[in-house]
């Protein structure tokens, strides 16, 4: 016997991956059994209006299945997700390969690599160390004011800038305030509490200005569209802020609960975080040049909101010029582009994909009548969480925007013969369009807070089911108490 065959002999044998294995499979069948089953009945709205499911429609629907099935289970990584996501549209002909792979290259995607790369570059200039120097030095040492004092630091940035960039900005900051507490890369509580709190403060941050996300402004606009009422900037934040900060401030409660840290408190944290500050030095010109481009970055894509010779001005083209300037100024290299985790990227390609495909196809619109029609016969509270509940929903899956605009238009024709107003139905579904909190793909933050490898897919979906249950309750407080409160006129005389 050679020596190689005692070798081979000698090796353990590879057991293979059966959860792996069971999961793949699953969503195989799920694709195979929604893409072959019959012609399923129309969904009809309130107008008397079908909607047929088309056999691209249920292509559509079968692509869901398997991309939410593989995104949970990570059976293969989640960007490779994405791309099953644009190769099945393409064989299966439920969309043109032109159309299906053009979105891997959405603006929205190329915004999501701008705000990365802005997070790449506080890193390697050390702008993130002196922030978490400094925010450590007034905090103190206490695990649970860490918490606070990440999650406040995040909501509030949320309410001046894109929460994906505010992500991008934390996540270093956070991963070096995770690197004092711990010396180990293993997942800790802390980390888990740390990344996953950020990703869910900065979705509720966001609601409180149009400056957190798009799918503010988009919403109002629709929203006008539909029932010409103008909702003004202010108005917005006048009813959105509370509801907000509420759910920043639970959310710290949750993650206390949910991921206690390991230690109450790192000892003398508070003292080395003043003296490795000190330890950085002045400041170096590529610090300076950082904070001047972000800063621009952040002031032209805010003002565009209310200068109108800005309004034209693509907030996509802003934040890449940002990228565009770090090469220019010397402060990123060539090297640095093999450090964007294309895995993330990859991600928000496909979710963007699979979004615009249930869109274009019929099917998200589809869902919506359906499931919205099960509630047309409800008190106005159960309709409205109704309604809420299938935004939250759908945004773990497509876009947030997508989502409000195929159950918007049904929910304000069924409201006024529940006896409610189309104001608490604008804004209870953008308060939870802004906090998916079960799927990674649902909002850029949720995917930023897993490239730290504190927490898996599963996990984020176990922790994410209990944090929904809590925005939904906060949701029925908003439309029964809070709102009514302060003004908001929630419930009509049925006509």
């Amino acid at each position: 016997m050679s020596e190689a065959t005692v070798t081979q002999s000698l090796s353990p044998v590879r057991s293979p991956d059966l959860q792996r294995i069971f999961f793949m499979c699953l969503g195989l069948v799920l694709f195979a059994v929604v893409y072959w089953c019959p012609p399923l009945p129309d969904a009809v709205d309130p107008l008397g209006k079908h909607f047929e499911l088309s056999r691209e429609a249920k292509g559509a629907l079968a692509i869901f299945a398997l991309a939410a099935t593989w995104w949970v289970f990570e059976v293969v990584p989640i960007g490779v997700t994405s791309l099953a996501i644009g190769t099945l549209q393409a064989l299966f002909l439920i969309r043109s390969p032109s159309v299906a792979f053009k979105d891997f290259m959405d603006p929205s995607v190329l915004f999501i690599f701008g705000s990365i790369v802005i997070g790449m570059v506080f890193t390697k200039t050390g702008l993130t160390k002196r922030l978490a120097y400094k925010m450590l030095a007034i905090v103190g040492e206490k695990t649970s004011m860490i918490y606070l004092g990440c999650f406040v630091m995040t909501a509030l940035l949320t309410h001046l800038m894109a929460h994906t960039a505010v992500a991008a900005t934390m996540f270093p900051l956070l991963m070096t305030i995770h690197a004092l507490y711990s010396d180990s890369d293993q997942p800790t509580k802390f980390g888990k509490g740390l990344f996953i709190g950020m990703a869910y403060v900065a979705g509720a941050g966001s609601i409180v200005t149009l400056l957190g996300a798009a799918r503010g402004a988009v919403a109002l606009g629709f929203y006008k569209d539909i029932m010409n009422v103008d909702v003004s900037f202010f108005e917005l934040t006048w009813y959105m802020f509370p509801i907000g900060w509420l759910m920043v401030f639970i959310l710290w409660g949750f993650c206390m609960f949910f991921f206690k840290p390991e230690k109450s408190e790192i000892t003398g944290l508070q003292e080395r975080s003043k003296r490795m500050y000190v330890e950085l030095g002045s400041w170096s010109r590529n610090e300076i040049a950082t904070i001047i481009v972000v800063l621009a970055t952040i002031l032209l894509i805010a003002l565009k909101n209310f200068i109108p010779a800005l309004a034209s001005l693509n907030k996509t083209g802003i934040m890449l010029c940002s990228t565009i300037a770090f090469f220019m100024l010397n402060i990123l290299s060539l090297d640095d582009l093999e450090e964007i985790p294309w895995n993330i990227i990859l991600l928000f390609a496909g979710a963007m994909s699979i979004g615009f495909c249930l869109w274009e196809t019929g099917a998200a619109k589809w869902l919506a009548v359906n499931w919205l029609q099960l509630f047309k016969d409800a008190p106005g509270i159960v309709f409205v969480l109704g309604m809420a509940f299938f935004v939250m929903m759908m945004t773990n899956f497509i876009m947030n925007v997508a989502a409000i605009a195929i159950s918007l238009p049904v929910a304000l024709v069924i409201a006024p013969y529940l006896g409610v107003s189309g104001e608490v139905i604008l804004f209870s579904s953008l308060v939870v369009a802004g906090m998916p909190f079960l799927l990674l793909v649902g909002a850029a933050p949720n995917a930023i807070a897993y490239n730290s490898k504190q927490f898996t897919t599963a996990e984020f979906v176990k922790y994410g089911i209990p944090a929904s249950a809590i925005l939904m309750l906060v949701t029925w407080l908003a439309v029964s108490v809070i709102w009514p409160l302060m003004g908001m006129t929630t419930k009509i005389p049925i006509s």
